[in-house]
């Protein structure tokens, strides 16, 4: 008797599965798109950091490939992503009683262009933007700067990815 519950709920559970069709657990639905193309993103902030584009595009790459199962390609991509870095600004936040600066705020904007040859109507133009706050005293160079480039870097990222194939 046992042995026949197991095999239902087997049956069942796999009946279930089957008729939800394939389901992702990053959220991201690519369609048709077998391909990817994430071109370069260039800096043209009024305030150019080096290395900046090189480290959004990268970071920017893998997080579409750990999240899904396309393939990067460098041209004629199904799903296709182009932009900019439109903004990088370091602006006081808050303000000491000697009324210096006792926090700064690092604000990176990117602008992006997001393709989908198989549904056009989700193709878009957007902005997206994000800020790591850090104390006044700390120059931002080195692990500091790779800190706020992380905790930016993956939001944007993030944001993007959740508007363009999760649709959020």
């Amino acid at each position: 008797m046992k042995k026949l519950f197991y095999i239902a709920t087997f049956f069942v559970s796999l009946t279930l599965i089957t008729a939800c069709g394939a389901y992702s657990f990053t959220g991201g639905d690519t369609g048709k798109a077998k391909t990817l193309q994430i071109d370069f993103f260039r800096n043209n902030a009024p305030l150019v950091e080096p290395s900046l584009s090189q480290k959004f595009t990268q970071d920017f790459q893998d997080l579409f490939l750990r999240q899904t199962n396309l393939s990067l390609v460098s041209s004629n991509g199904d799903i296709r992503f182009e932009g900019e870095i439109t903004g990088y600004r370091i602006a006081p936040m808050s303000a000491t009683a000697q009324q210096t600066a006792a926090q700064n705020r690092l604000t990176i904007t990117i602008n992006v262009r997001y393709f989908n040859k198989f549904i056009e109507k989700d193709n878009f133009e957007k902005t997206f933007s994000f800020y790591y706050d850090y104390p006044a005293n700390t120059q931002l160079i080195g692990s500091a700067l790779e800190t706020a480039y992380k905790e930016i870097i993956d939001r944007i990222t993030q944001d993007i990815f959740n508007a363009s194939v999760a649709k959020w």
